[in-house]
């Protein structure tokens, strides 16, 4: 390949997908050789190291993610409909994944630990932009008189994200849907709840 930013690309996309299904730890340099056709040069003069390379690929996978809700989101008329948004896109991962392996939050923060604290660290960084992200959509719900005032928005979005991530890792494990299912339909519930 002569166009550096393709090449790049190119490694950064095929990575993620080994990262992600693999595991950060579990992938070698000879895998990504392998599944991009290039030498271990050519991957070096593009990343530093594998470590960089793996903040690249992260950034990449969590990019992906946060630009399929966001769009879903802003279409969604009110409350209800962008809570839904964000349930059909978790809901999604079983039969139409944007990404092989996972939600790459869920399987970063399971990888990431004190051995690799810069991985830890952006991976903190997703969990509390999904966290914001639900924070300003219950105050938004709230200030536009959707969702009731007095609930306490910072447990509700620790709750949403633990049941979907959840569901998402118990569905994967036992390859298929119900966890996940049953997750969103407690999540609507709630939604229900807290509704004006």
């Amino acid at each position: 390949m002569r166009n550096p930013e393709a090449t790049k690309e190119l490694i950064i996309t095929k990575s993620a997908d080994l990262f992600n299904t693999q595991g950060y730890k579990a992938t070698s340099l000879s895998d990504i050789t392998k599944a991009t056709g290039l030498t271990k040069g050519a991957i070096y003069r593009h990343f530093e190291n594998k470590e960089d390379l793996e903040q690249q690929a992260l950034h990449s996978l969590s990019k992906l993610m946060f630009n399929e809700i966001s769009t879903s989101i802003k279409v969604a008329e009110n409350f209800q409909d962008k809570m839904e948004a964000i349930f059909i896109f978790f809901d999604g991962y079983m039969n139409t994944p944007l990404y092989k392996g996972g939600c790459p939050l869920l399987n970063a923060a399971i990888e990431s630990d004190d051995a690799n604290p810069i991985l830890r660290q952006q991976t903190y960084n997703m969990l509390s932009r999904l966290r914001v992200s639900l924070q300003t959509l219950f105050n938004n719900g709230i200030k536009n008189n959707q969702v009731i005032s007095s609930i306490d928005i910072d447990y509700y979005s620790t709750i949403f994200i633990a049941t979907l991530e959840g569901g998402i890792m118990m569905s994967k494990l036992e390859r298929d849907k119900t966890s996940i299912t049953h997750a969103i339909t407690h999540l609507r519930n709630l939604v229900k709840e807290i509704l004006i």
